[in-house]
């Protein structure tokens, strides 16, 4: 090596060196890049007055659980997509998640409307979804790699009908009203019908809607001369809260129970003093007493000034159980041992094995099975639901959901 002077030498040799080492510094460098979980909500549109909620939830569970180490010391982050108000929307935004953003799972969508349009894009391609807020019938169903932290609506709407009846024994007479355009609503709404006959009580009439009215003259001036004593709606919150509004206004005293899509103070903008006394079944409790409820609670009421509402907790679990399903599966095989699609499919297995403590309560999740027999995604299993009464505030804006006994 004579004309190759002694430091020339030894840079040579640190060069080959570290060329020599560059793929493995390569793999450590991508090990340690975030895992990306997608959130798949509805961020515009009259669908966002929940899909805002959901959207505090997932990023203060980012944050929370990245400051305890993430997935065992890994970091994760989330990559949002907005679903708007339509099945397109959902679709698109799936597909952004899947194919750009390489997802190891989605939180989403908001509405069942269009998780029935969106959730099989992401069953086929093998990728995990967790439903924060869809309760219709048959979501699980709809592939192996569908679950849902949002329990079905047949198992929490009665709750709030059983509660008016021991608020007011005398209640006989029932008239319903529903958006027709919304699948969950027409899910829930059969749900509360098949519950007003097995109480015994008379349905008066069955009034139907679109989620995008705001007048709904017609159908209160049919249900009024029948004088219900019960009023039962489901829809979403901005139609559903207009309707509460101009029930009061024409003249109703009687009581309301509202569906899931009462469960948001949101509406409070909307029916203002006349929302006062909806009953609202929920799966959700801020008052629930544990360890992590306690802190999401604070954590909530710090950033956002007053309580968290359901959908914000459901946001929270379904990331929640993203993180400590890749926390288990990376302690049985690394996950940076995986490629993506074998990672999607391990997850999915993992999920469903899983059991969690959550702001819910202790959640895990059951089997299902298609129609036809075959292995389907995985239901929710729940211990407790609650009955919510809304109580404004004597400046007629501002309110909570009081918990009932």
């Amino acid at each position: 090596m004579s004309g190759v002077s002694l430091p020339k030498r030894l840079m040579v040799f640190a060069l080959v060196a570290l060329l020599a080492l560059a793929p493995s510094v390569l793999l450590v460098q991508a090990a340690e890049e975030p895992i990306v979980i997608g959130v798949a909500v509805a961020q515009t549109s009259n669908v966002a007055l929940f899909g805002q909620e959901q959207v505090i939830g997932a990023q203060i569970a980012e944050e929370f659980f990245n400051e305890r180490g993430g997935i065992n010391g890994r970091p994760f982050r989330l990559a949002f997509a907005d679903t708007g108000g339509d099945e397109a929307g959902a679709i698109n935004a799936f597909q952004t998640l899947i194919n750009r953003e390489n997802v190891v799972g989605i939180l989403g969508p908001t509405l069942s409307q269009h998780a029935f349009a969106a959730d099989p894009i992401a069953d086929q391609a093998g990728v995990p979804v967790i439903a924060p807020s869809n309760t219709a019938r048959g979501i699980p169903q709809i592939g192996r790699f569908i679950f849902r932290v949002s329990a079905p609506v047949s198992l929490v709407a009665p709750s709030a009908v059983k509660q008016a009846l021991k608020m007011n024994p005398d209640i006989k007479r029932v008239a319903v009203f529903y958006a027709q355009n919304d699948a969950f609503s027409v899910s829930e709404t059969g749900t509360f019908q098949q519950t007003v006959k097995d109480l015994g009580l008379e349905l008066l009439d069955v009034q139907t809607f679109q989620t995008t009215d705001t007048d709904f003259t017609t159908q209160i001036t049919n249900v009024l001369p029948l004088e219900p004593q019960l009023v039962i709606i489901s829809g979403l919150a901005a139609d559903s809260g207009n309707l509460v509004r101009q029930l009061r206004e024409l003249g109703y005293k009687g009581m309301i129970v509202g569906g899931n899509g009462l469960n948001t103070t949101n509406i409070f903008p909307v029916c203002q003093a006349l929302c006062d006394g909806i009953l609202v079944a929920q799966a959700y409790s801020y008052q629930y007493d544990s360890e992590i409820n306690n802190a999401f609670r604070e954590i909530y009421k710090a950033k956002q000034g007053k309580e968290p509402p359901q959908f914000s907790a459901q946001a929270f679990t379904g990331i929640q159980v993203f993180v400590e399903a890749l926390s288990r599966l990376d302690k049985r095989k690394p996950l940076k041992d995986m490629d993506l699609v074998t990672l999607r499919a391990e997850l999915r297995d993992e999920i469903m094995n899983g059991k969690y403590d959550t702001p819910l309560g202790p959640i895990s999740f059951v089997e299902t099975t298609k129609d036809d027999g075959t292995p389907a995604g995985g239901e929710i299993v729940q211990e407790r639901f609650y009955v919510a009464q809304i109580k404004m505030d004597p400046d007629g804006k501002t309110g909570r959901f009081v918990f009932l006994d």
